[in-house]
């Protein structure tokens, strides 16, 4: 899982800080947002609906999707 923030819609407001549930340990604001610490994230994706300016993408990795599956059939 990553989270992206688009450089040129970002304004660095902080809402995606304010409005997570673990802003602090996650999100650091310096004229643009980044977020750092992804462990303490919970996939809520509060950050990426809460944004003025549409600027947060989560991007989830189904990586193991497909190994899932094959386990799935052997049973």
């Amino acid at each position: 899982m990553r989270i992206e923030v688009d450089p040129e819609k970002c304004t660095g407001c902080g809402v995606c800080k304010e409005e997570c549930p673990k802003g602090a340990k996650i999100w650091d604001i310096n004229k643009k947002a980044m977020a750092t610490n992804l462990r303490f994230c919970h996939l809520c994706t509060i950050c990426a609906s809460k944004c003025p300016e549409d600027a947060i993408r989560i991007i989830r990795d189904d990586e193991d999707e497909p190994k899932k599956q094959d386990t799935e059939e052997d049973h």
